[in-house]
């Protein structure tokens, strides 16, 4: 083999490799990793370590630290306007959705202020949120529009992330979400607005290549069923990859259409039936679990956990970071409640921001796992078992953070 080419060596460490898909750690123990072009180009036990010039490969001893893929963010509302903290404090005095909303509040209020905002006032607004992330180990995000509810705003939010993915060394995907809610000036013309998000947002935002996939909620407070299938067959149309918020509240069936075109994921899931997983283990997809909804809600209906696992069902884990329902810029507050609100174990949890945060993104093939081929993308922790970042809130042990070979932190 040959070692010329390499670039970095990280030894004396220990590896969460992640490549057994939740059903464990794939630990490699007294282990090393070296990376040449933004790649990992070998690792294995350190007792196997090929012969390499030690002056032309920069090493870095992991003092028997803990290796782990650069972890994942697959589910974000990250760029958006204001701050609903005066509902929540509303809502903890008493008052009724009906009262908050007749306030100005709710989605609505988000709407404004994100209309409201330059492109370079999203981008500031979203910046700290973005940097929380990247200091906990987050090597990749999905941001999602869906607060400017038409073509200007929308395409406001879409850029607004991309010059986010331009000044950081995280990998961002855009998600276009233009079908998220209906916007105050098509109360009652919810078709209509579908016309607009299918014949006039989707194709503006594919021409002007700003989105790698499209999302819609379909739900009783979003969008049907019949109006979620006209912005598949227009994401179809246009090339880009589907997802769907579904079965938060209810089931519509939505998890099961967007099975039928090959969707990447459905996110939420909490009243998905067993019907709504075989489809989505016949078509491959991922269920993205969000428990700072789930917690900030105080929703009582769990996702179902063991009807995922019974069929295979590869099981991601994001923030959801959003003004409204989970205002939370931290992967590892959801590690927790993933395992003590879902009970996932530690393994699955894990799982469900590397290797199944980079399926639910179509990423699999080159994130999400420590393994020959895969992105550099690298997280150096101090700690004595995978289980502590799953176990452990509030203090940080990343010690490293490498992003296509580079280190960033």
């Amino acid at each position: 083999m040959t070692t010329s080419h390499w670039q970095h060596l990280i030894t004396n460490v220990n590896m969460a490799t992640m490549t057994e898909g939740g059903s464990g750690y794939g630990v490699i123990n007294d282990g090393a990793l070296a990376i040449a072009d933004g790649k990992i180009v070998w690792l294995g036990k350190q007792a196997e370590l090929p012969r390499y010039d030690a002056e032309q490969v920069d090493v870095t001893d992991g003092q028997g630290k803990w290796l782990t893929p650069g972890l994942i963010d697959c589910h974000t509302h990250l760029v958006f306007g204001g701050s609903r903290a005066n509902e929540f404090e509303m809502r903890l005095q008493g008052k009724s959705y009906e009262q908050i909303a007749n306030a100005g509040g709710g989605i609505v209020s988000t709407v404004a202020a994100t209309r409201a905002a330059s492109q370079a006032e999203l981008v500031a607004a979203a910046r700290p949120r973005l940097e929380a992330l990247f200091q906990q180990g987050v090597s990749t995000v999905e941001i999602k529009s869906g607060y400017g509810l038409d073509s200007e705003n929308e395409i406001k939010m879409l850029r607004a992330a991309g010059e986010l993915a331009a000044s950081s060394p995280v990998n961002i995907q855009r998600t276009f979400l233009g079908a998220h809610a209906l916007p105050t000036e098509y109360q009652g013309r919810a078709d209509e607005y579908i016309d607009l998000v299918c014949n006039d947002m989707l194709p503006a935002v594919a021409a002007q290549g700003l989105a790698d996939a499209v999302d819609v909620f379909c739900e009783s407070v979003g969008f049907n069923l019949a109006q979620t299938k006209r912005v598949f067959d227009a994401a179809k149309q246009h090339n880009l990859a589907i997802k769907v918020h579904a079965e938060q509240l209810s089931n519509l069936g939505a998890t099961e259409l967007a099975a039928g075109y090959q969707a990447l994921s459905s996110d939420h899931v909490e009243f998905l039936d067993e019907a709504g997983v075989k489809a989505m283990a016949n078509a491959n997809m991922t269920a993205v679990l969000l428990p700072g909804a789930f917690y900030f809600l105080r929703e009582t209906q769990l996702p179902p956990i063991e009807l995922l696992r019974k069929h295979r069902v590869a099981m991601a884990v994001a923030t959801d970071v959003n003004p409204g329902t989970s205002p939370f810029s931290s992967l590892p507050l959801m590690l927790n409640m993933a395992c003590t609100l879902f009970r996932l174990t530690p393994a699955e949890a894990l799982a469900g921001v590397t290797c199944h945060g980079a399926k639910a993104l179509g990423l699999s093939a080159t994130k999400g796992q420590l393994a020959v081929g895969y992105d550099a993308d690298i997280a150096l922790w101090d700690i004595a078992q995978p289980a502590e970042l799953c176990y452990q809130f509030g203090v940080n042990p990343l010690s490293a953070l490498f992003i296509s070979g580079e280190k960033v932190l």
